[in-house]
């Protein structure tokens, strides 16, 4: 008499086609090689080798524990210990790992062994971007998965800015910018060779920080579009004059210009959180360097 067997749907077996390992841009991210986005490059490239084949497919699954992977000929190492700054980036920095034209960078900032706790031997990168004009609260950090998924628009993560505009933008101006607005999608040497693609940004929160003849608005955007805010207050004709990003997600900037300091656990929590849409309330009491300074007194005659 043969033997009954339970329900072989009640024990699903392993499918021999089923992928095994990690995805090799994911590998590179969390060896803190290059964000999600830059280990995808570098792997188009033809710049990441496995077992001394060139990869140049992305989204092949590998074992970097029995697997010799490398990255422009240099064995990668095991995942490091990741870690994350707040830096708050002067105007007159580009937020890149090096510059064609040699401008200053965010990573000379780091560099420097009077700025702060930096370890050695870990490459930091930022999250997301900060134009050379603008200045305030950026992100560095060596988790590749937490910054591709803090850069997602689906993600919603709140960043507030302090805003000088030239000229007095009236109610139904600043009622358009609240409710979206069409701006060019891209960057501003498209527009001007014709390419133009337009593009309804999602709502904003606008409020006046300070009154004037050139006065400030504090703005929050749950996006990230090139140039936008910059873009977002042309559109009713006022051009921007300086750009200081005060919040990200609960974060408040809170470092001097230049200088950065690494995140406590909670805080990397509340990045988390924020990264998967879910809700996080920052502080109510913004610190020093997230506040306007007060207006220098005018000179008499």
């Amino acid at each position: 008499m043969k033997q009954q067997h339970g329900n072989a749907g009640s024990m699903p077996l392993p499918q021999e086609n089923e992928p095994q390992g990690e995805r090799l841009q994911k590998i590179l991210a969390s060896a803190g090689v290059a964000s999600r986005r830059k280990a995808e490059e570098l792997i188009l490239e033809g710049r990441v080798q496995v077992n001394g084949k060139v990869i140049r497919e992305l989204g092949t699954r590998h074992n970097p524990e029995r697997e010799h992977i490398k990255v422009d000929g240099k064995l990668l190492r095991g995942p490091e210990r990741r870690r994350y700054y707040m830096l708050n980036k002067p105007r007159g920095y580009v937020t890149t790992l090096d510059d064609p034209q040699g401008r200053p960078t965010v990573i000379d900032l780091l560099a420097s062994p009077k700025r702060g706790p930096r370890p050695e031997h870990v490459r930091l990168y930022p999250v997301g971007r900060l134009d050379y004009l603008s200045e305030g609260l950026l992100l560095m950090t060596n988790d590749g998965e937490l910054a591709n998924s803090l850069s997602k628009a689906s993600a919603g993560v709140e960043k507030t800015y302090l805003v000088k505009v030239s000229g007095v933008p009236d109610e139904p101006a600043l009622e358009q910018i609240r409710r979206g607005i069409a701006i060019d999608r891209g960057r501003l040497n498209d527009v001007r060779a014709g390419r133009r693609d337009r593009i309804v940004t999602a709502p904003a929160r606008v409020e006046l920080a300070r009154g004037g003849e050139n006065p400030w608005y504090q703005v929050t955007l749950t996006e990230g579009r090139n140039r936008q805010l910059r873009k977002m207050f042309e559109e009713v004709g006022h051009h921007v004059e300086k750009i200081r990003r005060i919040g990200y997600g609960a974060l408040r900037l809170d470092v001097p210009p230049g200088e950065f300091r690494e995140l406590a656990p909670g805080e990397v929590m509340a990045l988390e959180r924020a990264s998967k849409g879910l809700k996080v309330v920052p502080k109510k009491k913004l610190p020093e360097f997230a506040q306007l300074k007060a207006p220098s007194p005018k000179r008499r005659p």
